[in-house]
C-alpha cells in the first residue's frame, strides 16, 4: 500500500494552493511554548502555592482531591482570571520569550512552522487555521519573505478578499494572545461568531485539509464546523503523534481522513517538505520529452513547407516556459526578499523551465536558415517583456533570466555555424525589445549578462559561490552551458567566445 504521506505529497504538488492546514497546539510544542493541559497544570501548582498546601508529586489529584473535579484549562482560567484582558496578560508570560529564552531561541519558530511556511513561499500552502495564540507562524513566514492576511476577529474577516486572491492567510480562529478577544473559556470555545463560521465553512468546503498537532477534544465549534461540512473535493490527512481521541476518531471518520503516524510535528512537516520538492524535481522536463522536441524541430528546420509548423513548435515550448514561471515560487511583488539562498533557487528553477527550449535553440541557432530568424526573434521578444512591474527590482528583472538563456543558446549554436551563424546573430542581437513606459531597447543591450540587471554585476553575486567573482552571472552561465553542450562546442575556448 502507498504510505498516506506519499500521498499526500503528490497531491500538494500535482495540486498547489488546494490544501489548507489546521495546527493545534502540539504544533508549538518544540518551540517549549506550552500546551494547554501543561499550562493547566501549571495552573495548578500556583493555586496551591496561594492555598499554602503542598501538590507534588501530583497536582492533579491534589486538585481533585480539593475541588472535587478534573482540572481543567479553561475553567481555571476563568476562575483565575474574570475578563479577557486579564486572561491576556496571565497568558502572555507562557508565549513571549524572555532575553534568556531568546537568546537560546526557545519560543521562537519551529523546524515545523518553518517548513510550512516554505510550503507557502513556492505557493503549495495557501491557508493556515490554526487554534495558537502566539505567532511563531506569522515570524515564520515574514522569515521567507511572506506578510500574510491575519484574521483574528469577526471585524478582520468582514469584508476580506477571497481566499484565491490571497497569496497566504493565517486564521487564528480562537484569537490572537495580544487581543483581549481570545477565546479560551467553554462557552467562548462553543460556538463562533457568525463570520467566522462562514470562512470556515468555505475552507473545509474548497480546500483538502492536513490536521496536526489538534486532539478535537476542547473545541467544540471547530468540531462543529468540519461535522457540517460534506465536500470530498480533496483529501483530508491527519497527522497522528499517538492513538487519537474520541473527538479526533469521528472527525476522522465522517471526513473519511487518512490517518498518518508521525514522529512529531517537526519531522512530519519538514519530511513532507522534501518529499514536495523531490516531486518538484523530478517534474522537470524528461530528457525523452526534450529529445522528442528536438527531433521535431530537426525535421522542420530543412524547408520552408514547414514554416508553420516551426513556429508552432516553438511558441508552444515558449509558451509553456511563460505558464511555468508565472506560479508564486516566481512572484515578484510578495515573495521571499532575495538573498543567498533564494535567489540561487530561482535562478535554477527558471533553467529547469527553459530545459527543452534551451536544447531546441542550440539546435536550431546551428542549423538556422534566414527564414528561422522572425520565428526565434519573437521568441526571444515573448520571454525578454517584463510581465509585472512593481516587486523587488531583483526579481523584476530576473524575468528575463529565460530571455538569457535563449540569448546564448542561440548564440552557442550559430558561432558554430559560420557566417551563416554570424549574419543570424547580427539580427538577433538588434531585435528589439518592448519595455513599458519606457526606451525599447535592442536585446543586446537587455540581455547580456552584464546587462540583465540595472545595478550591474552586484544582484548576481547573490548566486551561490560567486559572491567574489567580478563577473558572476558570466562565470555562472559558462558552468551552465559548458556541462550541458559540451558535445556540441569543439572548444571551451569557443564557449568564453559566445560568454564575452
Amino acid at each position: 500500500m502507498i504510505e498516506p504521506l506519499h500521498s499526500l505529497a503528490f497531491s500538494i504538488q500535482a495540486n498547489p494552493g488546494v490544501y489548507a492546514v489546521l495546527l493545534g497546539s502540539g504544533v508549538s510544542r518544540s518551540a517549549r511554548i506550552p500546551t494547554g493541559w501543561e499550562i493547566t497544570i501549571d495552573f495548578v501548582r500556583k493555586l496551591a502555592e496561594v492555598c499554602g498546601e503542598p501538590c507534588q508529586p501530583d497536582p492533579a489529584t491534589w486538585y481533585r482531591e480539593k475541588y472535587g473535579q478534573e482540572p481543567d484549562y479553561s475553567d481555571l482560567l476563568d476562575a483565575l482570571a474574570k475578563t479577557p484582558a486579564e486572561r491576556q496578560q496571565l497568558l502572555r508570560g507562557y508565549i513571549e520569550p524572555t532575553e534568556e529564552e531568546r537568546a537560546e531561541g526557545i519560543k521562537a519558530p519551529t523546524a515545523a512552522h518553518q517548513a510550512i511556511a516554505g510550503l507557502a513561499a513556492t505557493g503549495h500552502i495557501r491557508v493556515i487555521v490554526t487554534t495558537n495564540f502566539d505567532r511563531l507562524m506569522e515570524t515564520a513566514l515574514a522569515d521567507v519573505g511572506i506578510v500574510p492576511t491575519v484574521f483574528s476577529s469577526p471585524d478582520q474577516v468582514h469584508g476580506a478578499m477571497p481566499l484565491i486572491h490571497t497569496r497566504c492567510c493565517v486564521f487564528k480562529v480562537h484569537g490572537d494572545y495580544l487581543d483581549t478577544r481570545i477565546r479560551n473559556t467553554p462557552s467562548e470555545l462553543e460556538s463562533y461568531p457568525l463570520e467566522f463560521d462562514s470562512l470556515l465553512d468555505r475552507i473545509f468546503d474548497e480546500f483538502g485539509l492536513i490536521v496536526c498537532g489538534w486532539s478535537a477534544e476542547w473545541d467544540p465549534a471547530l468540531r462543529q464546523v468540519i461535522e457540517r461540512s460534506v465536500s470530498r473535493r480533496f483529501s483530508h490527512f491527519w497527522a497522528l503523534v499517538g492513538e487519537p481521541g474520541n473527538a479526533a476518531k469521528r472527525l476522522i471518520e465522517h471526513r473519511q481522513a487518512q490517518a498518518i503516524r508521525i514522529g512529531g510535528a517537526d519531522s512530519f512537516f519538514s519530511e513532507l517538505t522534501r518529499l514536495v520538492e523531490a516531486l518538484n524535481q523530478f517534474s522537470r522536463p524528461h530528457p525523452l520529452s526534450t529529445e522528442a522536441a528536438v527531433a521535431s524541430l530537426k525535421g522542420y528546420l530543412a524547408e520552408t513547407k514547414h514554416r508553420i509548423r516551426l513556429a508552432d513548435l516553438i511558441n508552444g515550448e515558449v509558451e509553456r516556459v511563460l505558464e511555468a514561471t508565472s506560479g508564486p515560487a516566481f512572484a515578484v511583488q510578495n515573495g521571499p526578499a532575495p538573498d543567498t539562498t533564494t535567489f540561487t533557487a530561482r535562478v535554477r528553477a527558471y533553467e529547469a523551465a527553459c530545459e527543452t527550449l534551451l536544447a531546441m535553440a542550440a539546435v536550431g541557432g546551428y542549423w538556422v536558415e534566414d527564414w528561422h530568424d522572425t520565428i526565434w526573434q519573437n521568441a526571444l521578444v515573448r520571454l525578454a517583456t517584463q510581465r509585472i512591474e512593481g516587486g523587488y527590482d531583483v526579481w523584476v528583472e530576473l524575468q528575463r533570466y529565460p530571455a538569457t538563456l535563449l540569448f546564448y543558446a542561440l548564440g552557442l549554436g550559430a558561432i558554430e555555424a559560420g557566417e551563416r551563424g554570424l549574419l543570424f546573430l547580427n539580427q538577433l542581437f538588434r531585435t528589439l525589445i518592448h519595455r513599458e513606459h519606457r526606451e525599447d531597447k535592442a536585446a543586446v543591450e537587455l540581455l547580456p549578462a552584464l546587462c540583465l540587471f540595472q545595478r550591474g554585476t552586484e544582484p548576481a553575486k547573490l548566486l551561490d559561490g560567486m559572491d567574489r567573482r567580478h563577473f558572476p552571472l558570466n562565470d555562472w552561465l559558462y558552468n551552465f552551458f559548458q556541462h550541458r553542450y559540451r558535445h556540441a562546442i569543439p572548444s571551451i575556448a569557443r564557449l568564453s567566445t559566445v560568454q564575452n
